[in-house]
């Protein structure tokens, strides 16, 4: 079993490419829930959603999020009523959103509603949120806290970020299936290139989670986001240098600690002052043999450590 912590779309793509080399049964898949928000009365869950479409092959390639057989005349109908079209939903995003909203009303786990829309959608290796509770993350700008998507999506991630937290989270208990995969003790603990302050935080926040990781006795490895001082994708790199570190590979390794016992960072660079075992490998994910050859490396590398 690999147990693999992601966000959206970049951990979305070694995802894949791990469910390419993998037998479904030996893949466990933690999705953040950390974005999570409720939006027009629905109950909106962008990383599970980023993980569903991608590994269903539904995910959109061009925008990097939604779905690629997409039609928009909800929104278009929304906008010209005036309502709130900042955040976008496609016709057939919305559907799940609303089955979603509507099997939560009636009492069923996310676990529960994630897990069934996975087998529909034909998706083999399990997807699961990191906790059935709610958490929200919330950015501190210069104005005061700003919930997550306001500020990523509505106002496009410009306010300079001073603090970051996760509302709910000291409540919140971590999924049960998790953690018996954890005992069960996995193969290993991969960590995607995801952003590490609003992607595998929020997952690491839940008490439990990061000692059950510890206790497991498996290879915790991560892929760095940053290739050469910049993200691939998305704000990493400016939150970083806004919260007081110049980013690097090193500044995500360092943001880990001593959680990791391996690290998967991009050839050419620098090393300095990482404490974990550094494998190096491509890590910029262009094409399905990208993400492929990616997960190669991350599972070469765990048993290289084990």
């Amino acid at each position: 079993m690999i147990v693999a912590l992601s966000g959206g779309i970049g951990g979305a793509k070694l995802a894949l490419g791990l469910s390419q080399v993998l037998p479904p049964s030996d893949l466990l898949i933690v999705a953040n829930t950390g974005d999570d928000f409720e939006h027009l009365g629905l109950t909106i869950c962008p990383d599970i959603d980023t993980l569903s479409y991608t590994l269903a092959g539904l995910d959109n390639p061009v925008l990097g999020w939604g779905r690629h057989d997409e039609s928009w005349g909800f929104m278009d109908t929304l906008g010209a009523l005036g309502g709130p079209d900042w955040f976008r939903l496609g016709d057939r995003d919305l559907a799940v959103h609303v089955l979603r909203t509507h099997r939560l009303r009636g009492r069923e786990t996310l676990s529960s509603i994630t897990d069934d829309v996975r087998q529909r959608m034909g998706i083999g290796p399990r997807i699961l949120p990191m906790s059935d509770d709610p958490v929200r993350t919330r950015i501190l700008g210069d104005a005061g806290w700003i919930d997550f998507q306001d500020w990523f999506v509505r106002q496009r991630a410009a306010p300079v970020v001073r603090a970051v937290e996760f509302a709910g989270a000291a409540a919140a208990r971590p999924q049960p299936e998790v953690l018996a995969a954890l005992r069960a003790g996995p193969r290993a603990v991969a960590i995607c290139p995801s952003n590490p302050f609003i992607s595998i935080e929020p997952i690491l926040a839940v008490p439990g989670m990061r000692d059950a990781i510890l206790a497991s006795g498996a290879p915790v490895i991560a892929v760095s986001p940053i290739i050469a001082g910049q993200a691939v994708k998305g704000p990493t790199a400016k939150m970083f240098a806004e919260l007081g570190t110049p980013p690097s590979a090193a500044a995500v390794a360092a943001r880990y600690g001593d959680l990791l016992t391996g690290y998967v960072m991009e050839e050419g660079d620098d090393a300095t002052g990482i404490a974990p075992r550094v494998f190096r490998a491509a890590t910029l994910m262009r094409t399905l043999d990208d993400k492929v050859a990616l997960a190669r490396a991350v599972l070469a590398a765990a048993d290289a450590l084990r």
